[in-house]
């Protein structure tokens, strides 16, 4: 449903969520025409990095949304649904990034900045705060898994085929028990911070909840 803010408040927020998409597109494009200058100019390393995808689908969502918001126009369940789940595994980079990591890479510091702490902190910021979603049914938190279950699948078979993995914590050399302990590790880290974005959108109480949510 659009929510009930004042049609300028909507249009700024919606102007927002579309800079900061514009801002994460051009950071990203950026930094890959780096890398290609470089010598690294396969795509499929510099988006094997669960950062790099989690932050360029992210920007697709906040821009439709932003464009949706900008047009007064309603936002989807599927489309709330989808930026709830992108703000989970950005939760995921930013805690992984800041508390296991941090420091690591051959990007710019002032890129890492913008990936791991900006963009995570706009996101949770964002949901918390800007109340244009309904609840999202518990029934859909396991939603926030197939997408994370699929790359560290794909990166699993990397390392074990031409060696390439983006982090080092999923290197083979590590060993399956390790890596199976890790596996597990952050997929309960993301089934944590889904329940945690879950949750936020019931912080609201129901009499005011319908009071920004707009009309059913």
């Amino acid at each position: 449903m659009p929510p009930a803010h004042p049609p300028r408040l909507v249009a700024a927020i919606g102007g927002m969520r579309l800079g900061v998409a514009v801002c994460v597109v051009s950071v990203l494009g950026w930094t890959y025409a780096r890398s290609a200058q470089r010598g690294s100019a396969n795509p499929f390393d510099f988006f094997g990095y669960f950062t790099n995808q989690t932050a360029m689908w992210s920007a697709l969502v906040f821009g439709a949304t932003g464009i949706l918001l900008i047009g007064n126009r309603a936002v989807p369940g599927w489309l709330t649904l989808a930026r709830g789940v992108a703000v989970a595994c950005l939760i995921v980079v930013g805690v992984v990034y800041n508390g296991f990591v941090p420091g690591t890479g051959s990007a710019p510091p002032w890129v890492s900045a913008v990936l791991h702490i900006a963009l995570p902190l706009y996101a949770v910021l964002d949901w918390a705060v800007v109340r244009d979603r309904t609840p999202l049914p518990w029934r859909d938190l396991w939603l926030v898994l197939p997408y994370p279950i699929a790359w560290l699948l794909v990166v699993l078979v990397r390392g074990q085929t031409d060696g390439w993995v983006p982090y080092g914590f999923l290197l083979p050399s590590r060993g399956l028990a390790a890596l199976v302990l890790t596996s597990l590790g952050l997929f309960v880290m993301l089934l944590t911070a889904g329940a945690a974005v879950w949750g936020a959108t019931r912080l609201l109480p129901a009499e005011r909840r319908a009071d920004v949510d707009g009309p059913r």
